[in-house]
This record gives C-alpha cells, sequence and structure tokens, in this order.
C-alpha cells in the first residue's frame, strides 16, 4: 500500500492492488489450504486511511472463468467473479466506489484462450473529512458469490484513524489487529456451494490473522488496543478471556462497529454477530496462560500469555473518549408514524433442486410476490431480492425509525441486520429500550419463542445511490435474503 499526495489536493492517495486468484497456503495450526486470497495471504492487507482521504484499490481478477449457470438467482452462482463492499463506512455506494451491484468478471472461457489479460478494476472511496475514526472491514459482496468467497478468506480490515488514537492512553496501547476468519475447508479446499447442506456439513475453522490458535504476549499492568473483527458468514461469537482457575482478564470496550463510545466499558464478555467490530482495551493481570474463547467456536480462538515482567507503573486506561457520533432522539423522526419494519422469515420446500428454502425478508415494502392471491408461503418470489426492485426509497436529511425481528422459532438461528452507508442507533432490543444506545452498522437478531426484535433511528446523509440491507448471515443473504435501498436527493 503506498501513499502519495496529489497536486492540488491537501489529502493523500492511498494506492494499494488486490489481487484475487486461488493460493496454495500454509495455515498456521492447520495445514495447506487451496484458496481464494487477496495478494495470496490470510486475511488480505490491512488498509490504513483518515478522514479525508482518497482510497483507491486496484483489483486484478485472476480466477478462472466462472462455470456456467442455468438456475435463479436465489442460488449460488458466479463463484469467481467479485466486487468490494468497505463494510460500515460511510461513503457513496455509487459508481466506482462502495458499489455492490458491480461486477468484477474473470476472463471468459474464449478469452484465456486467446491470451487476454487479466482484468483489472478500480475502486475509488473519497472517505469524508468527518468520516467517524475507527475500525471497519472489506471483502467481496456480488449476490451469489459472497459466503463462498468470504469462507474461503476473502477479507480484510480498514483502520480509519483520527481523534480516539491520540487519547493519550490509547495511544501509549500497542495497536493490536484481531481478524478473526472462518473458513469451511474440506480436503485442503473450500468446497463449491452446491447444496443448502453445504453450511451445516462442514466445520468451522476460525483463525486470527490467518493462523489457528495464535498466541499474544501482554505484561501485567501492559494495555493493549485490540481491533476485534468478526470476518465471519455463519457463527456470531461471544468472546471472553478466561485463565486457569476461572481467572478472566477484562475487555474494556471503546468502540462498536467503528464508533467510538463516550468512556470505556468493562466487560468480561463481548457479543459479536457476523460482521461486527468491537475496539477493546486489554490490561496484563496475573501472570499464566489465558485464552480467548468464543460459545460459537469449538477451540480456543488465541493464547494469551501474560509473562511475570510488569510494567512499571502500570499503564492507565481512559476514563473518557471522544464520541464518535451524537445520538439521535425520537424528535428528530421526520414523519412521525411512518416507521419501516423488516420480519426475517423462511420457508421451507418452495424451490426443487439443492436449493429448497426461501429467505425471505417481509414488512414494510416486501418484494411483491409472484402470485398475489395464492399461497405466499411458497411463492418464489415475495420477499426474496429482486435486483430490479427497489424496496426501500431513503430521503436524504430525513430521520426514520426501523423495527426489525426474526420470526424463527430456534434462538441459535440469528438474523443479523446490516444496512449499507449508514451508521443506525440502536434505541430498543425486544421493546425495552438501551441506556445509552448504541451505533451499529450490523445488529444481531436471534430467534425464540418469540424471535427478538430490535429498533433502531437512522438519518440518511451525504450520498444518493441503491445500495442494500439484508441478514449478515451471507449463506441467507446469496439465497434472497436482502433488499434494495435506494438514497435520494432530500426536499
Amino acid at each position: 500500500m503506498t501513499s502519495r499526495s496529489v497536486p492540488g489536493r491537501p489529502a493523500p492517495v492511498v494506492d494499494q492492488v488486490l489481487d484475487v486468484r486461488f493460493t496454495d497456503i500454509s495455515v498456521p495450526g492447520y495445514g495447506p489450504v487451496s484458496t481464494r486470497t487477496y495478494n495470496g495471504a490470510l486475511p488480505g492487507p490491512t488498509l490504513r486511511v483518515r478522514a479525508g482521504d482518497t482510497l483507491r484499490l486496484t483489483h486484478v481478477n485472476g480466477l478462472p472463468p466462472n462455470p456456467p449457470h442455468i438456475r435463479d438467482s436465489h442460488a449460488p452462482h458466479h463463484p469467481n467473479s467479485f466486487n468490494l463492499h468497505t463494510h460500515g463506512m460511510h461513503v457513496s455506494p455509487s459508481g466506482d466506489a462502495d458499489n455492490v451491484l458491480r461486477e468484477f468478471a474473470p476472463r471468459s472461457d474464449d478469452e484465456v484462450a486467446a491470451g487476454a489479460a487479466e482484468p483489472r478494476y478500480v475502486t475509488t472511496i473519497d472517505v469524508p473529512a468527518d468520516h467517524p475514526a475507527g475500525t471497519y472491514w472489506y471483502h467481496p459482496h456480488l449476490h451469489g458469490s459472497t459466503a463462498e468467497q468470504i469462507v474461503g478468506g476473502m477479507a480484510g480490515v480498514i483502520v480509519v484513524e483520527g481523534d480516539v488514537d491520540d487519547v493519550p492512553e490509547i495511544r501509549a496501547a500497542a495497536d493490536v489487529v484481531v481478524c478473526i476468519n472462518e473458513l469451511k475447508i474440506k480436503d485442503g479446499k473450500v468446497p463449491a456451494f452446491t447444496s443448502g447442506r453445504w453450511v451445516s456439513g462442514i466445520p468451522s475453522t476460525f483463525t486470527v490473522n490467518g493462523t489457528v490458535n495464535p498466541t499474544i504476549t501482554l505484561r501485567p499492568g501492559e494495555v493493549q488496543r485490540w481491533r476485534l473483527v468478526a470476518a465471519t458468514a455463519f457463527t456470531s461469537l461471544r468472546l471472553a478471556i478466561t485463565g486457569d482457575g476461572g481467572s478472566t482478564l477484562l475487555m474494556h470496550q471503546i468502540a462498536q462497529d467503528g464508533i467510538t463510545f463516550a468512556k470505556p466499558v468493562a466487560l468480561t464478555e463481548v457479543g459479536m454477530v457476523m460482521g461486527n467490530r468491537a475496539d477493546v482495551l486489554v490490561r496484563g493481570d496475573t501472570p499464566g496462560t489465558y485464552t480467548l474463547k468464543s460459545a460459537g467456536a469449538s477451540a480456543p480462538l488465541m493464547t494469551v500469555q501474560v509473562t511475570e515482567t510488569p510494567v512499571e507503573p502500570p499503564m492507565e486506561l481512559p476514563a473518557s473518549l471522544p464520541p464518535g457520533r451524537p445520538f439521535l432522539h425520537e424528535e428528530d423522526i421526520t414523519l412521525p408514524g411512518t416507521d419501516r419494519e423488516v420480519v426475517f422469515h423462511a420457508d421451507s420446500g418452495v424451490f426443487t433442486g439443492d436449493f429448497p428454502n426461501a429467505y425471505r425478508m417481509l414488512g414494510t415494502q416486501a418484494t411483491p410476490a409472484a402470485d398475489p392471491s395464492g399461497d405466499l408461503s411458497h411463492d418464489p418470489a415475495y420477499g426474496l431480492f429482486d435486483p430490479g426492485y427497489t424496496n426501500h426509497t431513503l430521503r436524504l436529511g430525513t430521520v426514520e425509525r426501523w423495527t426489525v425481528r426474526s420470526d424463527e422459532s430456534l434462538p441459535a438461528l440469528n438474523h443479523p441486520f446490516h444496512l449499507h452507508t449508514n451508521q443506525v442507533l440502536l434505541t430498543h432490543r425486544n421493546g425495552t429500550r438501551l441506556d445509552p444506545p448504541v451505533w451499529h452498522d450490523t445488529i444481531g437478531i436471534p430467534g425464540g419463542a418469540p424471535g427478538q426484535s430490535v429498533t433502531f433511528l437512522v438519518r440518511y446523509e451525504d450520498f444518493t445511490g441503491r445500495a442494500a440491507a439484508h441478514c449478515h448471515q451471507l449463506h441467507h443473504e446469496d439465497l434472497g435474503m436482502m433488499q434494495t435501498v435506494d438514497y435520494v436527493a432530500g426536499g
């Protein structure tokens, strides 16, 4: 990655090539794997920018031609095409920016036979001058191929540097990226996504920064800043650091999904669904061996070795922080009584073949049924992603309230809701007000009896264009649990 000044512009352009191809890599703690990678590594390179920068990414598609696809759009397809989503960032969803409607296709069979050059595509992200400092991530987001690519390791971290990094206690702490990838590997490869049982039939392998259960060293009294990234496609995490005899290391959370808190929050457990990030400060305590574990993973994710040599005097934790965004309030709602609703719902046995289930987003502005007078539970279009249909038209400058819920009966079935382009302020869970509310870009919504519900406020700001709202259990998104939102000018 290079950063250079551009004549006539005060801020630099950050240039990075992201070369995507099948690569034979060795995953420490697991073994050899052949998978799609960014730049031959797992995860991809960490990109660091500042507010006001331009991030320019050149994508090389060195993957083989796509296999023929004869099914409808509610089955996996085009596994060797991709694009790029800068998850959580408040940037333009249009043109050659954070546009998930683009396709970076590989060469065709004829082009390969003719010796054509591997195609190159450019993404240009203008980071706003007031963009919150924090931890974000990037990954492919082409409908139909997202899950297979991410569980092969196509993901990387974006760090937006800024005000929170200059807090003295944070500046003194080591800045550690902890990117948790969830891989689906069988016989050294990521199998093609060819049936609805593909996910459950292969156990997940979790890596941290490309290694199974790496070891990190911490001294008593030392404070480190961990940028936790749940780059998982199917599994939510509940992270805790435990040692021998049940001792724990506290995690002092300072940010959620890239937005800084007003002050640190001391936790013994940090919950993260697929796509979440959490910045935490961890201070070494009693010497010994600790492990970072999760209820969603069968083995430790990382070992923490607290050494015998302390830091004297012990490093301090900050008492307050520069908050990342001001809160919204109910009185900010532009048109009271016009709330939006989303219901995550699945119907079994709707389609023939290897992907029989329909993963739907119902509620306000659901995709229309093919036969509105027929059996909606078996309708082949109702509530399913249709790239030609706009589910929500969202006017810039307005503040709206959404309620999103799951009607799944099993608590383990989580449908994380993710809205592109604008952060949302979570104000209620299951009807109970949060104090304080918390900014998110991805919110976990487990099932149950009844399934959980969340309510949030959102202001649509700065950028027009078509973007997405979807379930971030990426198997579900690829099979239809996604909607199109269109941000339009105010007035």
